[in-house]
């Protein structure tokens, strides 16, 4: 999830409008995302509610890794080596998990408990 995160911030040219522009949606939409469904939650149908804050956490996940990866080394850091534009194919249609609830949420999760993600995390960190 985290070089999702990276890859959508980068986009195809790494511009700093587009990373703030990126930050921005995932912050408000998670903001926006965990109200409405609270909303609809106590006032209309809770599935809908239900449904819509866990597409929140969702969106909370790639947010927790776009702030981090926000400072220009970080980002390039965790893309050094990588091919932009097949993985932005390969991850294009990976973003409709965030129309299931809580999976990328769950996703994000497992990446920082799992050794061999964090592992990962650290050797990238060292390169920066």
């Amino acid at each position: 999830m985290r070089r999702f995160a990276a890859l959508d911030l980068y986009g195809t040219s790494g511009t700093l409008r587009r990373r703030r522009i990126v930050l921005a949606e995932f912050v408000v939409g998670t903001a926006a995302l965990m109200a409405l469904g609270a909303v609809i939650w106590r006032h209309g149908s809770w599935q809908w509610g239900v449904w819509l804050m866990g597409c929140g956490l969702s969106y909370g996940a790639l947010a927790a890794h776009a702030v981090t990866l926000f400072p220009t080394a970080s980002l390039e850091a965790e893309l050094s080596g990588v091919d932009t534009a097949a993985e932005i194919r390969r991850y294009s249609l990976a973003q409709l998990l965030l129309f299931v609830p809580g999976v990328v949420a769950v996703a994000a999760l497992v990446e920082a408990l799992h050794p061999a993600y964090r592992g990962r995390a650290r050797r990238a960190n060292r390169k920066s």
